[in-house]
């Protein structure tokens, strides 16, 4: 099989895996009994990557090539994530989970395992690229872009499978047993952790450097790619990945359970909307849309470098919130949802993406895989925390959970979120000045 491809569908089933439970996790937690803390559901994310991507960086710069660590890694995720379906299936559909603690425990288990994964990922298509001649700036987003549709398509999956009374079925109209709604989309996200661990193992190569002389503490412990921070470039991108990690995860928590709200409305034309029924499908645009912002980012990189497109991402997240704010689920408010959904791509890809091709770049062969380690820590781990948490505060502060709905003054929070982006990008466009205004080929 073609060299490309292989990375391709290693890309797409990584992706499948968090696609399956990411934007529609949050539905089922209300029905679980778990609404109050979905906040903390995705901050989780966050706290774990804080150290575990750094600490995996380690092992596979010099111990455990890095695709065969990721799939040891999904192998454990993978198994900690089917024990929260097994702990759905003995509660039963739309039941409270009677030991909640021991649900998060396992979450908390499979993301810790998770999100390193993603940084090894990177690691693996960048190293296997590089050692078969190929340009990562070019061949890389291609590869990459097989990581969205698969992430798509377990959440189409997802939003449109039925499990009733033991038979198994596809529908986009209102139906309770949806996987969307239930702990199917746990079981899955781990199935497909489990065939990517196998998968992992014929891959190519990734040889781990060989140690050469002595080494410092710091060295072995992998910390020397702190150093970065020492570059005025590369701390202020740091400091702004994390400042702008903080937008990552507020729509994957709270953008389903913010449109299925309006199932709850009192205009029947608004409750009964294809939107407000199949919140994750009409999401996933945003990742149809992040697919296709994949394939531009070589163009503007190497026309405009990382600064712009950094820019271009931070006022991409000031119009994913505020068209949320201002648009509903019918005609022709739908259509501001879909524009909301549309610029999500440039939003998360110009940051993400480019970010990983950055790192890339601006450090040296010995540390690559602890560098984006180090990027993942600040954007999906410090950022991702605080963000999220932050972003908790202010839902349940303006909305609370009536029945099966999260309603309240929903505008003000998106207004808010969209204040916040808004100001950071104004921020960084007066202080980040990157001695390169154009990354190289």
């Amino acid at each position: 099989m073609n060299l490309k491809v292989r990375l391709a569908v290693m890309n797409f089933l990584e992706f499948a895996v968090w696609g399956a439970y990411l934007t529609c996790m949050g539905n089922y937690l209300g029905k679980a009994g778990l609404g109050e803390q979905i906040a903390w559901f995705y901050a989780i994310q966050g706290i774990v990557s804080i150290f575990m991507p750094t600490l995996m960086g380690i092992v596979a710069d010099k111990y455990i090539q890095p695709q065969r660590l990721l799939g040891l890694c999904h192998l454990v995720a993978g198994g900690f994530m089917l024990g929260c379906w097994w702990m759905g299936v003995q509660a039963g559909f739309g039941n409270e989970l009677p030991n909640k603690s021991l649900f998060i425990a396992l979450y908390t288990l499979s993301v810790a395992f998770f999100m390193p994964t993603i940084a090894l990922a990177n690691t693996t298509a960048f190293t296997i690229l590089k050692n078969n001649g190929m340009d990562t700036v070019k061949d890389f987003p291609p590869i990459r872009v097989l990581g969205t549709v698969g992430f798509i398509a377990t959440m189409w999956f997802v939003n449109c499978a039925v499990w009733e009374d033991g038979a198994f079925s596809f529908t986009l109209a209102e139906n309770s047993h949806k996987f969307q709604y239930t702990y199917m989309q746990f079981f899955v996200s781990g199935l497909l952790s489990l065939v990517l661990f196998a998968y992992c193992f014929t891959l190519p190569e990734c040889k781990v450097g060989e140690k050469k002389g002595k080494t410092s503490l710091v060295e072995a412990l992998g910390l020397n790619a702190f150093k970065l921070f020492k570059t005025k470039k590369m701390a202020l991108f740091f400091i702004f990945s994390a400042l702008l990690g903080m937008c990552l995860q507020v729509t994957n928590g709270y953008a389903g359970p913010f449109i299925t709200s309006f199932k709850g409305s009192a205009d029947a034309a608004i409750a009964s909307s294809f939107a407000a029924n199949n919140a994750t499908l009409l999401t996933s645009i945003s990742q149809i849309s992040e697919a296709l912002c994949i394939l531009m980012i070589p163009f503007f990189l190497k026309r405009y470098g990382i600064k712009v497109v950094m820019l271009m991402s931070m006022f991409a997240w000031v119009f994913r919130f505020g068209f949320f704010g201002i648009g509903n689920p019918a005609m022709p408010g739908v259509l501001l949802f879909i524009l909301s959904c549309i610029v999500y791509g440039v939003a998360f890809d110009f940051f993400n993406v480019s970010g990983g091709i950055f790192v890339d770049q601006e450090c040296e062969p010995s540390i690559k895989a602890s560098a984006q380690g180090l990027f993942m820590m600040m954007t999906n781990g410090v950022g991702a925390t605080v963000g999220t948490l932050a972003a908790g505060e202010i839902v349940n502060h303006y909305c609370s959970w009536q029945g099966d709905y999260l309603l309240g003054d929903w505008q003000t929070c998106w207004f808010i979120f969209a204040g916040f982006a808004l100001v950071v990008g104004v921020l960084f466009a007066l202080v980040f000045h990157p001695e390169s205004q154009k990354t190289s080929a």
